[in-house]
């Protein structure tokens, strides 16, 4: 049985997707996890397959104590940097939590300015059960957003790619030209765009 002090500390874990592609936005989570009700098999979104990523996502909305899921959008990316953007994101999402947390622990090095205690955790997505259940809700999102601008942009393979720099990626940008989900100050957007 957990601790009664455990109990009433609410921790909640914040990680993003999505800072390496060139196209499409940011997301980031954040997720309260409920010691009444563990969830097995946390662990960091990228060292999941894509369907037991799914199920884990369905599993930590059902049994969260509290989860919300935020972005920031080509356009802040650009204006901003994408560690600012992201950092945005994450602020929304824990803004947007139905719960107000005690603690945000933060997977990486740099932390958004909150409104409770905040802590970076370097490999956090690895090693913090409520920063890997944030990882997972981060990357679904953003795959699924993904596969909604593929229908609009079929031309850029992004159901394949997920709008990451691939060969591919790449060759079609070249052919298709520069569209609005493009990361514009990014350096592969940015030169076919001087060229």
């Amino acid at each position: 049985m957990p601790d009664v002090r455990e109990l009433a500390r609410l921790v909640c874990g914040v990680d993003e997707a999505g800072r390496g592609p060139i196209a499409g936005p940011v997301f980031a989570a954040a997720v309260i996890l409920d010691p009444r009700q563990p969830i097995a098999g946390l662990k960091d979104s990228k060292l999941l397959a894509p369907r037991r990523r799914e199920t884990l996502a369905i599993e930590i909305r059902r049994h969260a104590r509290a989860w919300a899921v935020a972005s920031a959008t080509v356009e802040e990316i650009d204006r901003l940097n994408i560690l600012q953007a992201t950092l945005l994101a994450m602020r929304r999402a824990v803004e947007q939590l139905e719960v107000v947390p005690d603690q945000a622990l933060i997977d990486g090095n740099r932390c958004p300015r909150l409104s409770c205690a905040v802590r970076a955790v370097v490999g956090g997505d690895r090693s913090v059960p409520q920063i890997s259940a944030a990882s997972i809700l981060a990357k679904t999102t953003r795959d699924a957003e993904m596969l909604r601008l593929h229908r609009q942009y079929p031309q850029y393979g992004l159901d394949r790619h997920k709008g990451y720099p691939t060969p591919e990626h790449l060759a079609l940008l070249e052919r298709h030209g520069v569209c609005d989900i493009h990361r514009r100050s990014f350096a592969p957007v940015r030169r076919l765009i001087a060229a």
